[in-house]
C-alpha cells in the first residue's frame, strides 16, 4: 500500500529546537496550498496506481489550514488518485489550535486522526521550548478531541530536557496515560546548529543533557508504558495492540509513498526525490508547471542499508530472507561475526531469519545498524 504525505511550511512561531522546513510569515499560505493541489495533479504517475492507504498532513503546523484549505488538497487527492477504502488521513496539530471550533471542522473534512505536539504538561518546559501553548491547553485539547470523536489519537513527548532529575519527566509520562491516548511518539531532544538552542549551546547559554540522563530517561519511558501494555513497536513509537500508525509503518518497511510541498520526500521503492526546502521557490517552480526537487538514485547497497536501518528499529525486526530476495544481499562473514559478538553483549538477537535489537540495543540502534551496512563495491 501506498501514502501520502503533505508538507504545510508555516507556523504561529518557532520553537527553539526544530529545524523542519518552515516560515511564521503566512503570507504566502494560499500560494502555497494551490501549489500542492498543482503538484499533487503532476503526480498522479508517481505511485503507479497503487492503493493510498494512509494519508498525512504533516509540516509546520497543519491545523493552522483553513476548511476550504484541507477541503481543497483532500477533494484533489480524492479525485485523482486511487484512495483505498477507510484510508487512515492524519493531521499534525498543536494544542492551541485544536478550540472546539477547529474540531468540528475537522471531522467535517474527514480527518479521523490527529497528531498532537504536546511535547511536555510541565508549563516551564514549554515556555523553554517556546511552544505556543500552555500546559492547561495540552491537557484540554486531548479531552475536548475525544469528546469530538478523536479516537485514534497520538501525541508527542519530548525527553532529555535539561532538568536536575527526572521527576517532570517521570509527571510527564503519569499525566500521558491518564489522557488514555492510543499512541504516544516520544523524542530525545536534539541540538540543531542552525536553531536557537543551537545558537544557545554556541553562545554558552545551553548544556544538553549527558548522554547517561537521556538514556535513563529513555529507559523510564520504555518501562513505564510497556507496563501499561503499549508496544513498543518502534524505537520512538508506543501504540495499544494494534493501533500503530499506518503512515508511518510504510515508511519503515519501505512501502512507496508520495511526498508533496516544500522540503517534501518521497519513495517510488528505487530512488527518493527531495523538493526544495524554500517556498516561494516551490510556488513558482509549480507556476510553470515544474516539480523543484533533486533525485538520489539508490544504489542496490544503500536501498538494501535503508532497509537495514529502517526495519532494525521496529518490534518486527530485519528479515534476512527479505533482505536477500528483495534486494539481493545475503549477511557477509564479517557481518554474522559482527551480530554474534552483539549478541554476547545483549544489544541484538537472531530469531530465526529475523534480526532484532533488544532493549539495551535500541539506545545504539543506529550506531549497530551503520555497523552492519554493506560498503558499495
Amino acid at each position: 500500500m501506498a501514502g501520502i504525505y503533505l508538507h504545510i511550511p508555516f507556523c504561529r512561531q518557532a520553537c527553539h529546537y526544530c529545524d523542519f522546513h518552515f516560515s511564521t510569515n503566512p503570507a504566502q499560505k494560499s500560494a502555497v496550498v494551490q501549489a500542492l493541489q498543482h503538484e499533487l495533479t503532476l503526480q498522479v504517475p508517481y505511485l503507479e496506481n497503487h492503493a493510498v492507504q494512509t494519508i498525512y498532513f504533516g509540516g509546520g503546523t497543519p491545523s493552522l489550514l483553513e476548511e476550504a484549505e484541507l477541503q481543497a488538497l483532500l477533494e484533489t487527492i480524492h479525485r485523482l488518485y486511487n484512495v483505498g477504502p477507510r484510508p487512515e488521513i492524519t493531521l499534525e496539530a498543536n494544542p492551541d489550535d485544536l478550540t472546539t471550533d477547529k474540531l468540528a471542522i475537522l471531522r467535517r473534512c474527514g480527518i479521523n486522526r490527529l497528531s498532537i505536539g504536546i511535547q511536555s504538561f510541565h508549563e516551564p518546559h514549554l515556555r523553554f521550548l517556546h511552544r505556543a501553548h500552555n500546559a492547561s491547553q495540552a491537557t484540554t485539547c486531548v479531552q475536548q478531541a475525544q469528546e469530538y470523536g478523536f479516537e485514534n489519537l497520538t501525541i508527542d513527548l519530548i525527553y532529555g530536557i535539561p532538568a536536575d532529575t527526572h521527576a517532570i519527566w517521570q509527571q510527564d509520562l503519569a499525566q500521558a496515560l491518564q489522557l488514555q491516548v492510543p499512541h504516544i511518539s516520544a523524542y530525545c531532544l536534539t541540538i540543531e546548529p542552525q536553531t536557537v538552542f543551537g545558537h544557545w549551546q554556541r553562545k554558552g547559554k545551553l548544556t544538553p543533557v549527558s548522554d547517561e540522563f537521556a538514556a535513563e530517561q529513555f529507559e523510564q519511558l520504555v518501562a513505564t508504558l510497556t507496563q501499561q501494555g503499549y508496544e513498543h513497536y518502534e524505537i520512538s513509537n508506543f501504540a495499544q495492540p494494534g493501533r500503530y500508525s499506518r503512515h508511518n509503518r510504510n515508511y519503515w518497511c519501505g512501502e512507496p509513498y508520495l511526498g508533496v510541498g516544500p522540503s517534501a520526500h518521497s519513495y517510488d521503492g528505487r530512488n527518493r526525490q527531495f523538493n526544495v526546502a524554500h517556498n516561494a521557490k516551490y510556488v513558482q517552480a509549480l507556476a510553470k508547471h515544474e516539480i523543484p526537487f533533486t533525485m538520489d538514485e539508490l544504489s542496490p547497497e544503500n536501498a538494501a542499508n535503508e532497509y537495514l536501518m529502517t526495519s532494525l528499529r521496529t518490534q518486527w525486526g530485519c528479515d534476512l530472507e527479505h533482505l536477500q530476495e528483495k534486494y539481493g544481499f545475503a549477511l557477509t562473514a564479517e557481518q554474522q561475526q559482527y551480530i554474534a559478538h552483539a549478541t554476547q553483549r545483549g544489544l541484538m538477537q537472531q530469531q530465526g531469519a529475523t534480526l532484532l535489537l533488544t532493549e539495551k540495543g535500541k539506545l545504539l540502534a543506529d550506531e549497530l545498524a551503520a555497523d552492519l551496512f554493506y560498503v558499495e563495491s
